[in-house]
């Protein structure tokens, strides 16, 4: 085929690109449900599964959850007056920074 010629493409009606992930653990285990894999993770009761499944599916999954709370905490702390904290309370507050900051790190080491 000359160099001037691309090749077509044809695709065939209810055909085209189609991307499937193929996972043969799910073969096996599928006639057990969505609750049975090599690795479970619980992570707590709840009182309305549905809804918190929900929640993850529309809202955010727990780890934006807690960036956004994160967020508005350091808002809050930047305009704490430190002097009127005990040595407790100061340790608290520099422990949540350190947090945020190392969190910070790992999202920037990331991208």
């Amino acid at each position: 085929m000359p160099d001037s010629v691309s090749p077509r493409t044809v695709n065939l009606p209810l055909s085209g690109n189609v991307t499937q992930a193929i996972n043969p653990w799910r073969w096996v285990f599928d006639w057990a449900g969505s609750n049975f894999s090599l690795i479970n993770v619980n992570l707590g009761r709840s009182s309305d599964p549905d809804l918190e499944q929900e929640i993850l599916t529309e809202v955010g999954s727990y780890g934006r959850q807690l960036g956004r709370m994160g967020e508005a905490m350091q808002v809050l702390v930047d305009k704490l007056d430190r002097s009127t904290l005990d040595k407790a309370e100061r340790h608290a507050i520099e422990a949540f920074e350190v947090q945020l900051r190392e969190i910070d790190r790992l999202k920037k080491r990331r991208r």
